[in-house]
């Protein structure tokens, strides 16, 4: 299993560098790990270049599978946690970043509250990138938009909440747009990658050939201070207001008629044995959600 383990981390990052560090352990004793796993075999798994290394054709199809029996022996030690009726131990959860900076801080410190046995260890990523976590066994529940609409995974709508329109201070007094005239406006968007993104574009239907002509950020803070100079309007999830809207000088406008919204919901495995115990998590990331609505 210590073979399979360090040689799981090296097909991952494809560095020896990078993945002794993720093992914690030195280069050179991964190194040697790795050969005396390609002795057992027989065969080499790894083509070892001056910067990179590359994995032979066996060592692409071994760490596939390597990467199943990981999940399969972590979901054994998932189901003697299952027999326990105590929630204790590891709980690594991923979050994407439109929820994370708002929501995450309360639910760490609720689960403390509830379930002081758990090691909390959260992680920051977008939506495909937490899918990937939770397919291969990296992570046991993330915190997403929903419907993510992923057969293996099971999904909790945890609670709903709108977008809320920012614009300069200067247009505080101005009428509430409505999606055609959003859609006309200097509207910024976070880049590529963010499901934030196509949920505002779908409000505004915005063809996709218009949204690569549209300003993008990284983050919703950015969003929010470019709108603050004066830039352009963004829209931001309710969670984020109270934290963004003290930021810059912007104008908060509550849209009309059935505005934008996203439904937040909690992800994990079918297969998991902890589905019990993931079930009564919901319960406490739900009431934080309900601590999270406009004031």
């Amino acid at each position: 299993m210590k073979h399979l383990r360090y040689f799981d981390a090296l097909a991952r990052q494809r560095h020896f560098g990078r993945a002794a560090a993720m093992c914690a352990i030195s280069q050179p004793a991964l190194s040697l790990q790795i050969k005396e796993l390609e002795e057992i075999l027989a065969a080499p798994l790894v083509e070892r270049g001056p910067r990179e290394i590359r994995l032979t054709s066996l060592g692409e199809a071994f760490a596939a599978r390597v990467r199943e029996i990981l999940r399969a022996v972590e979901e054994l030690s998932d189901l003697a946690r299952a027999s326990d009726d105590r929630l204790a131990g590891l709980l690594r959860i991923g979050v994407i970043p439109t929820i994370a900076p708002y929501y995450l801080p309360g639910v760490i410190a609720q689960l403390a509250r509830h379930y002081p046995e758990l090691e909390i260890q959260p992680r920051e990523a977008v939506t495909q990138k937490l899918i990937a976590g939770l397919l291969d066994g990296d992570l046991d529940i993330a915190i997403a938009a929903l419907p993510v609409s992923e057969p293996s995974l099971e999904e909790t709508e945890l609670f709903e909440e709108e977008f809320v329109l920012v614009r300069p201070q200067s247009e505080a007094g101005a009428p509430a747009p409505d999606p055609e005239n959003l859609a006309e406006m200097r509207l910024l968007l976070l880049e590529e990658g963010h499901c934030f993104r196509d949920q505002a574009l779908s409000f505004c239907d915005l063809p996709a050939s218009r949204a690569r002509n549209l300003m993008e950020g990284s983050s919703l803070s950015t969003l929010v201070q470019l709108v603050g100079a004066g830039i352009g309007v963004t829209l931001i999830p309710q969670m984020a207001v109270a934290v963004e809207a003290r930021s810059a000088p912007v104008a908060l406008t509550r849209l009309p008629g059935p505005g934008p919204r996203r439904r937040v919901g909690m992800l994990w495995r079918r297969s998991s044995p902890l589905a019990a115990q993931f079930t009564r998590i919901c319960d406490v990331l739900r009431a934080q959600g309900d601590r999270l609505g406009p004031e």
